[in-house]
């Protein structure tokens, strides 16, 4: 499969893209090209910043404050399950948390707490598709992709009140 990706720098640092022939987004990492390794399945990926420009656009956006969410088209490769789980963190509102239990009981099954958390960790398009605002039961930051310190300045830029400085 042929994908297209642009990097560009973001206040925390590198952010790739990758985008299908559709333009639809498949993978983003915190990083350069390299760190969309396996986010993307095996693929062909080929710079293109023409065809990754909406999506640089709203991520550039985003950390500028002038936006709290994405409207991109996105095709995420993954089981029904882990498209459901993905789905379900699109909801989760900018400046807002979810547990892992809570997101297990909004999806029917409040005893997949941890399959929640293993499909939130394969999540291959992080940022646009919120995973940072899943967070431990006690409120302590726990597994992302790019580290916890990226995690908790996500947050603090969604002025989430538990991760803002007093």
């Amino acid at each position: 499969m042929n994908l297209f990706f642009d990097t560009f720098r973001t206040p925390l640092g590198d952010f790739s893209v990758a985008v299908d022939e559709a333009g639809a987004v498949v993978a983003t990492a915190f990083g350069a090209r390299d760190a969309l390794g396996g986010r993307a399945g095996v693929c062909h990926l080929m710079d293109d910043k023409s065809r990754v420009a909406a999506a640089r656009e709203q991520v550039l956006a985003y950390f500028a404050g002038k936006r709290t969410d994405f409207d991109l088209v996105l095709a995420p490769q993954g089981t029904p399950f882990q498209q459901r789980v993905w789905a379900a963190l699109r909801q989760i509102p900018f400046g807002e948390t979810r547990s892992y239990g809570a997101l297990a009981a909004q999806l029917g099954n409040p005893s997949a707490s941890r399959a929640i958390g293993r499909a939130n960790a394969t999540n291959p398009i992080c940022l646009i598709v919120p995973c940072h605002r899943v967070i431990g039961a006690d409120g302590s930051l726990t597994g992302f992709a790019f580290g916890e310190a990226i995690k908790r300045r996500l947050l603090e830029h969604e002025r989430v009140p538990a991760f803002c400085a007093a």
